[in-house]
């Protein structure tokens, strides 16, 4: 499976268990300025900007060292920007959830992951 097809098997299974714990899909790869959001979703007063990682040999350790600072200022950078954007979500609590994919499913989803501050 190429890299581009297992980052998208990720998002996509990423995004139907989503649906199914009642959250709403906001967005998908939304991109701007610095950056890119996998998935950006909501359920109730709180926004999740969830970030997918799907790698085949490396471990689950080396899937969430991968999220390093400079990858978390970018989406945290970029998740401004969506909201100033859509500012029907602005109110909202913000949340960096953190999906690790790995052998065609899901192996750990971590909420709230990191925060928002740089």
């Amino acid at each position: 499976m190429s890299t581009f097809a297992r980052g998208r098997a990720g998002e996509d299974a990423c995004a139907e268990e989503l649906r199914r714990s009642g959250w709403e899909l906001v967005a998908r790869n939304f991109r701007a300025g610095p950056g890119e959001l996998d998935l950006v979703a909501h359920r109730g007063d709180t926004i999740a900007f969830v970030e997918v990682k799907s790698w085949s040999r490396l471990g689950l350790a080396a899937l969430a060292e991968s999220i390093d600072a400079r990858k978390r200022r970018r989406i945290i950078e970029t998740s401004k920007i969506f909201l100033a954007r859509n500012r029907q979500y602005s109110s909202m609590r913000v949340r960096y959830d953190v999906a690790l994919f790995s052998g065609g499913v899901i192996a750990r989803y971590i909420e709230s992951a990191f925060t928002g501050d740089l």
